[in-house]
């Protein structure tokens, strides 16, 4: 498994940046040990390699419920991969992130739950910030810049345009904020996050 996710790492390494002039600014921002949840916007479909080519170590991900049929079975968990029904959302997989970040891993997840329509930033969910109630983990700030313009929401061509990524210091929280409990409380975490992956610029 670990073949597979380090070929298509180093695949769309190069592909990133050999056609859309991938880079990363801020790189040295990046938490890499311990516990991290990766909080970034969603433009597109290329938003988590985008993401997790920056990292140097293994990162997990989500991915829709339906990916994971015929070939998408067998390689999807080889992505570090972790299924999410959309149309049924359950705790099963906010679960499994939080069992992760627990374990020390690294975990990639895109507050707004569905890609920009207009390439605006969209309103949290209240689950990540359960997510970081629960685990305790770093939160590491993304943003993209570039990905919709690539290949925008309902799209199927790809444009070849510069792609950035732009790394965020790490979103600090009060023991007060990570006791919190009920959706409200779990709501301002998010919005927190949300209101720094804002703030980031090219």
């Amino acid at each position: 498994m670990k073949t597979i996710y380090w070929f298509c790492y180093r695949l769309w390494q190069k592909c990133f940046v050999c056609f859309f002039a991938y880079r990363v600014i801020g790189k040295e921002k990046l938490v890499t040990d311990g516990p991290v949840l990766i909080a970034s916007n969603h433009e597109s479909f290329l938003d988590p390699p985008l993401v997790g080519i920056a990292y140097e170590q293994e990162v997990y991900y989500l991915a829709r419920k339906t990916l994971f049929r015929g070939f998408g079975a067998w390689l999807y968990p080889r992505l570090n991969s972790i299924p999410v029904d959309q149309e049924r959302p359950d705790m099963t997989s906010l679960k499994t992130i939080i069992k992760l970040l627990r374990q020390g891993n690294q975990v990639v997840v895109f507050p707004e739950g569905a890609r920009t329509l207009d390439g605006k930033l969209q309103k949290a969910e209240a689950g990540t910030g359960l997510i970081v109630a629960k685990s305790k983990a770093v939160v590491q700030p993304v943003r993209i810049f570039g990905a919709r313009k690539a290949l925008p929401r309902g799209s199927s061509k790809m444009n070849f345009c510069p792609i950035t990524l732009v790394v965020g210091d790490p979103i600090s929280f009060t023991p007060e904020e990570l006791k919190a409990k009920g959706r409200d409380d779990y709501q301002k975490i998010s919005d927190k996050i949300m209101a720094e992956i804002a703030k980031l610029e090219m």
